[in-house]
This record gives structure tokens, sequence and C-alpha cells, in this order.
């Protein structure tokens, strides 16, 4: 039978117990309120931030705090785009896979470091390197993050340039690394060391202050890129370059950003990954002035010079900002060739530095893997692939390709590269597919070259021109004196190489005029 005063006395409890519900409610909302009030691009990196991410929501919380607009969006700029940056770094380990304690900045200078390292070596026999890499969103801590904003902002407030854009500094005075470099506490350290730099650009302006920075790098650090490292460390941390006062060229331009980012001043990396015309690859600086203008500065070289004197395969800027242009931005890494094709925090100046023209490259209609090909370069006695373009009806476009250059389009697939096309030759207004013609063929001279070459007594050289692979045409040995080599059935229409048995990976390919005269890449 129905109780009407017990349904009243439920009724009554169940109304009680509203305010705990609503209560539990709320708290479990809470996270979700919170979330909303980031953009989007933050809260994905936020979600990819695991155990850290009370670390990035303080540094967050404390933008918001400040009330400050521009502080809040250099906050959120920072971290939506933090998932894409890491640390190459190292540590010591024993024969145990113990780690070692030891870190070579607890030292008064270089040589004790090293010294102390000795000791090290000596007391863990088998001692080996651990490679490792740091993701950002896992392990930049809040702190950091507000330190770096503040600095930064001073040095963007106080800077001898007042120009600056917002945009301009968060890509480039804001960030808090340049490359891979293992992450460091660097804008106190640098921001005193090269303070007088503010004072000559203010006394003399950026372009004429340019040249006392590179006097006064040549006073105390050393460039020894001729010295492969051999501890697994891509590029030296900030404090690192003070404290060793050495490094290669990619050391020297991350340097020089540190240095001038220090002072307010907009720099960026540049990255010749490959070049075109002769072996290896190099790094450039750019700086922009008080009129926006990019001075682009070679610290990495005896001469200062703000111009390229060969032909690059490409010119790419570092920025800290995702590129959604970039071929990694929507293709699977294990599609893309290792080097910066992989990264998304780039984008391509080329045609600041060279001639360009887009290039349009016939494809073998049998060989279609994927419908991303590659630009490769020869470099190294090896090509290399620097750019890509998407296929369509069996054919490509390259775009913003040096002139006076020669590429093999190439796709990739399982960790190799399959050729797609021909070799084509970028000239000055046209290009030319380099298919071997074996039904025209004819006797070719290879000539000694002051400064190219000169032949050596017992070594042997061999001739080779490209078909889908270098295939020998012949080989001499040099048995006595001689200024020249003649080579039979050489086909039109091709492109050459000549190699010589202690080669040291230096030689470039070249084509055979119609009147014998060769023209080297």
């Amino acid at each position: 039978m129905y109780n009407q005063k017990s349904a009243k006395t439920d009724k009554n409890q169940s109304l009680a117990l509203w305010p705990g519900r609503i209560f539990k409610t709320i708290v479990f909302l809470i996270p979700f309120l919170v979330q909303a009030q980031y953009p989007s691009a933050v809260e994905a990196v936020l979600k990819k931030s695991g155990t850290n991410r009370p670390e990035l929501e303080k540094a967050l919380a404390y933008s918001d705090k400040t009330g400050d607009p521009y502080k809040i969006k250099a906050m959120q700029f920072l971290i939506a785009n933090m998932d894409i940056h890491s640390s190459s770094d190292y540590y010591w380990e024993d024969s145990a896979n113990n780690k070692i304690a030891y870190n070579e900045l607890d030292y008064a200078d270089f040589e004790q470091s090293r010294n102390a390292f000795a000791t090290v070596k000596q007391q863990n026999p088998g001692l080996k390197a651990k490679p490792v890499v740091y993701k950002d969103i896992e392990t930049i801590k809040g702190d950091y993050l507000i330190n770096n904003l503040e600095k930064a902002f001073t040095s963007w407030h106080t800077s001898p340039l007042k120009t600056t854009s917002f945009e301009d500094f968060c890509e480039y005075i804001l960030p808090y690394r340049v490359s891979v470099e293992p992450v460091q506490n660097w804008r106190p350290a640098y921001t005193g060391k090269f303070k007088w730099v503010s004072n000559q650009i203010t006394e003399k302006g950026l372009n004429s202050a340019l040249q006392y920075v590179k006097d006064d790098y040549d006073s105390w650090f050393v460039n020894n890129w001729k010295e492969k490292r051999t501890e697994p460390l891509p590029r030296l941390g900030s404090l690192q370059l003070l404290f060793r006062k050495q490094g290669a060229c990619s050391d020297i331009a991350s340097m020089s950003v540190f240095t001038m980012r220090s002072q307010g001043i907009p720099a960026a990396v540049n990255i010749i990954p490959f070049w075109a015309t002769a072996t290896e690859g190099h790094y450039t600086n750019t700086f922009f002035d008080e009129n926006k203008q990019m001075l682009n500065c070679d610290y990495g070289t005896k001469d200062f010079r703000q111009n390229l004197v060969r032909e690059p395969a490409k010119v790419i800027r570092l920025t800290y900002s995702k590129n959604p242009e970039t071929l990694a931005s929507f293709e699977d890494m294990g599609n893309i060739p290792k080097g910066f094709l992989q990264q998304q925090n780039y984008i391509d100046v080329t045609n600041d530095f060279w001639e360009t023209t887009d290039v349009k490259c016939p494809l073998y209609v049998d060989a279609n893997p994927s419908k991303i090909v590659y630009a490769t370069t020869f470099n190294g006695l090896a090509w290399r692939p620097f750019w890509w373009g998407k296929t369509a009806n069996n054919e490509t476009v390259f775009t913003k390709l040096c002139r006076r250059t020669v590429i093999i389009p190439q796709y990739y697939s399982n960790g190799k590269m399959i050729p797609a096309g021909a070799p084509v030759v970028i000239g000055n207004t046209t290009t030319k597919v380099l298919q071997p013609d074996l039904t025209q063929t004819k006797e070719v001279t290879i000539a000694e070259k002051e400064k190219y070459l000169k032949f050596k007594l017992g070594i042997t050289y061999q001739l080779l021109y490209w078909d889908n692979k270098w295939i020998m045409l012949g080989k001499q040995t040099v048995n006595s004196p001689i200024t020249e080599m003649k080579f039979e059935r050489a086909p039109k229409n091709a492109l050459f190489l000549f190699v010589a048995s202690d080669s040291r990976g230096l030689e470039r390919p070249f084509i055979i005029e119609d009147n014998g005269e060769r023209f080297w890449f």
C-alpha cells in the first residue's frame, strides 16, 4: 500500500542529496571547463604531454595572470608548437649499463672537464655514451617557460630595434631553442656577455655591427668543422658553446641566434642540407633589421660575407612554429627519407640566395610506388634527397630549384631510393632530360684541368655514365706520366662521372658537349 509519509520522506532525502550531486558534477566538469579556455592547438599539445601537463598549464596560468594579451598569446604560441621539438642528448654508462654522474658544465673550464672525464673513464672500464631524446612536451618545466617568456619580452622591449613585430618576436626572439640542442638556461649568460652588441647596433646600425660580432667570435671561438664529434650530440647546447669555445658551422649558427635573440634581434638559422655543385652542406644566419630587411651572414667562413659562392640544393630557414606546407605535416614519417624533410618547422628561402625556377620532371611510366617523388642531388658520391613533389600524369614539379644544377627524381620505398626518371639539367631558361642514347656514341677525351684533375701514377680512373645506376664505360691505370685519357663508345646525352681509385668523395658529375667540352655540376 502506498505510504504518503514515506514517499514525502524519500523526496526530502532526495532533495537533500542534490547539493552534493551538484558539487560532484561541478568538480567533474572543472577540468573540461579549464581545458576549454585554451585554443584547440594548445589543447591538442596538452593532451600529448602526459604527466608533464601540470607544468605546461602552470606556464599558461602565469601568462593569463599577467593580463598582458601579448604574453598570453606568446605562451600559447610556444606550447602550441612544442610537440614537434625535442633534445638530442646523451649520458655515460658503465659496462653494467649504470648511469655515470658527469656533467662537463660542473667544472671551471673545458680543459678541467676533460681532465675530470679522463679520470671517470679510468675508474669505469667499458664506459660508453648512451644517446637519448627528450621530448619538450614531456620534460620542459613551467618555471623555465615563465623565465624564458619574461626575459624574451625584456629583450624585445629594450632592443635597439624598435620595429620588430609581435609575429617576428614570437618566431625569432621568443623561442627557448634553435634546433635539437639540449635545452639550457641561456638567456642570462648571453644577455650579459653580448650586451656590447646592443651598444654597437645603437651606434652603428645592425648591418655594421654584424662585422664586430664576427671579429669577436674569431677572437675566442674555434671553428673545428673538420673534426667529427665522437659523442652522439648533433648540436651543442647554448651554454656548452660558451664553455667549450669550439664547434662546427652548425654550432656557430646556433650561437649566433642565441647571441642576437638575447639582445632582442630577430635571428634564424639557414640550413643548406647539401651543396648542389660541391660536397657536404653548410649553415648560415639571417637577422632582420629595423626595416625588417634580411641580413644574411656566414659566420662559419674565414671571410665575413652575405652571399653564397656556389649553388645550394636548397636553403631552408628553421622556424619554431609548424609550417603546414611541409611534407612532414601530412605525410607519414616512415615514407620520408631521414633529414630535414622529416621536420615541420622550416620555410624554403632558396630564392633569397640564388636564382631558382620551378622544374617539371617527366617520370617513368612503369615505376610509381608513391604519390611523392624526391629531387636528389649528387653529393659525396651519392644521390641525396633534398626536396619533394607530388606525382600526376607521370610527371612532377619541384619548386624553387637552383639553376645550373642537375637532379634525379627518385621514389623512396622501404628505406631505399628508386630512380623515378632520368637526370634533369636545370639551365638558365630551359631544362634538359639526360637519357643516354646508346645508338649514338663517340670517343671522348678526359684531360687534366688545373685545380680539378691531376693524373697520378699508380691510380686507376673510371669513366661512368648514368642509366638508372652508374655504369662503367671503361677504366685505365696510370703507369706513366700522362695528361689525358681517351674512352670509346661514350653515349650522347648522358650524365658522366670520372672517379679515381683514391677518391675522397669529391668528384662531380658532368656532361660532354658536342664540341667535346665538359660542363661540371
